[in-house]
């Protein structure tokens, strides 16, 4: 049965007009009417999020969801609609609003055996409980040399696009990629919003994992009786597509470098770009702690250039480390200086100026242009 959708427009219409109840009674309303019968069906990435906490759920029961307005509401975004309905109080329930008390929590839970999924209500509101993430989750396993594991998942939607103000747009994954000890993960697509939350809800190990909120209401073709399939076989066999990127599009001119919210804008570039008879080869990092030198580096040796794309500021970022990364490894395949297209290193700015702030395909572009193709 096809599903009825929200758009990524009604609900950036609806969070731009700080409606959010109705944001999210559409976007709950759509994860509902997905079907669960097997085969392909269009699917948004809240839905396959909300999917994969289930399956983890029925299948762990030391698996458990909290956090603020996670529970009756179902989440701000509603990626965490019906699992207390499902589930119960005892495994889905709602926290006072109180981010280091939601962490401080978890990692008591995970010392005894728990596997808690937590969610941080918007990026920025994050930091209160930084504290405890770098002192505490990402530092507990070396402390007790390995004899405590913190197999917790902090679920963090970030980045822009969506019209939110400051406080709800920051891109703060480098804050944690910077701390040792800690997994982080960020799909681009609905397949992977499943198959990655999974893979962080099975790891031992914790996962900051960075849901692009502008990507919320993505939709895709997904078999989700497929991914359930991937997911046990991966399981039976230890196998995993943890810490691996994937060639979104193959291309043979240029790399385009990005991750989460902005893989469909370099996706977006590379189709105009081929519109001028250039090739350019996309690659989605996908997990950016453990972080893939392997696919990033023998597609920039096969094209000889590179971008990097992130929205996140530009200044000791992650997209500075994946340049770095890549001129040490590949310095004498380059053809041109590696180029970065990022945020403007200044605060998220207002609503109506965010599209000069974010990467386009117009910037991407430029920058493409600028990989000395004369020689």
């Amino acid at each position: 049965m096809s599903p009825a959708v929200t758009t990524s427009s009604e609900a950036t219409e609806h969070a731009a007009t700080g409606d959010v109840s109705s944001a999210t009674a559409s976007a709950a309303a759509s994860a509902a009417a997905v079907a669960e019968a097997s085969g392909p069906q269009t699917v948004t990435m809240a839905k396959a999020l909300n999917t994969a906490m289930a399956d983890a759920m029925e299948a762990d029961s030391s698996v458990l969801v909290f956090g603020e307005d996670v529970g009756r509401l179902g989440g701000v975004f509603r990626i965490t609609d019906g699992l207390m309905a499902k589930f119960g109080e005892q495994r889905c329930f709602d926290t006072p609003l109180a981010e280091s008390g939601i962490v401080g929590m978890a990692v008591g839970m995970a010392m005894n055996g728990m596997r808690p999924v937590i969610e941080m209500q918007f990026d920025a509101f994050a930091y209160p409980a930084f504290e405890q993430i770098v002192s505490h989750v990402a530092k507990m396993h070396n402390r007790t040399k390995g004899a405590v594991k913190l197999p917790m998942v902090i679920r963090v939607p970030y980045a822009g696009g969506i019209g939110g103000v400051e406080h709800h747009c920051d891109s703060s994954e480098s804050y944690y990629a910077h701390t040792a000890g800690l997994k982080v993960f960020t799909p681009a697509t609905v397949a992977d919003g499943y198959r990655m939350l999974r893979e962080a809800i099975d790891s031992d190990d914790p996962v900051m994992f960075m849901e692009p909120k502008k990507l919320y209401w993505s939709k895709d073709q997904v078999d989700l009786g497929a991914l359930r399939a991937e997911h046990a076989a991966n399981a039976a066999t230890g196998s995993s597509s943890e810490g691996r990127a994937a060639v979104a599009r193959p291309g043979t001119d240029a790399t385009l470098i990005a991750y989460g919210p902005s893989v469909p804008t370099a996706l977006a570039a590379a189709a105009a770009a081929a519109e001028e008879g250039r090739s350019l080869e996309v690659i989605d990092v996908r997990s950016i702690v453990p972080f893939d030198d392997e696919t990033v580096c023998a597609s920039v040796r096969k094209t000889g250039r590179a971008v990097v794309i992130a929205e996140a500021h530009g200044f000791a970022s992650v997209s500075s480390e994946i340049v770095a990364r890549v001129q040490e490894r590949c310095f004498h395949y380059l053809a041109a200086p590696i180029r970065r297209v990022t945020g403007f290193d200044v605060p998220y700015p207002a609503p109506k100026l965010e599209h000069y702030y974010l990467p386009s395909v117009d910037r991407i572009l430029d920058a493409v242009d600028d990989l000395q193709w004369e020689n």
